[in-house]
């Protein structure tokens, strides 16, 4: 069984940066693609950012140039650091991983789920 603890969450002010990390159990980390999803109050969950197996990185266009994912494959660790945060970067903010090693954008392609940590942006 993989699982996933976030942290780094926080209340932060706009252009403020936060780095949060992802904790993932399992000897194969180094197979799995992992990404970060949000969710802000009252919209659907959405893609932020992935990174392959490979190291190939995809982000969401509104956060292009402000986040950076990467991985650590000896500590099976993933973390996003976030730059210029805005107001509407607040969300919970969930890891995830695949076994499929494939960076998707698409929520249902990840088999395995962080419980999500809270960021606050204020203005």
């Amino acid at each position: 069984q993989v699982q996933l603890v976030e942290s780094g969450g926080g209340l932060v002010q706009a252009g403020d940066s936060l780095r949060l990390s992802c904790a993932v159990s399992g000897r194969t980390f180094r197979s799995y693609a992992t990404g970060w999803f949000r969710r802000a109050p009252g919209k659907e969950r959405e893609f932020v950012a992935a990174v392959s197996r490979t190291g190939s990185r995809y982000y969401a266009d509104s956060v292009k140039g402000r986040f950076t994912i990467s991985r650590d494959n000896a500590k099976n660790m993933v973390y996003l650091q976030m730059n210029s945060l805005k107001p509407e970067d607040t969300a919970v903010y969930y890891c995830a991983a695949n076994r499929l090693g494939i960076g998707s954008r698409s929520s249902g392609e990840y088999e395995y789920w962080g419980q999500g940590t809270q960021v606050t942006v204020s203005s």
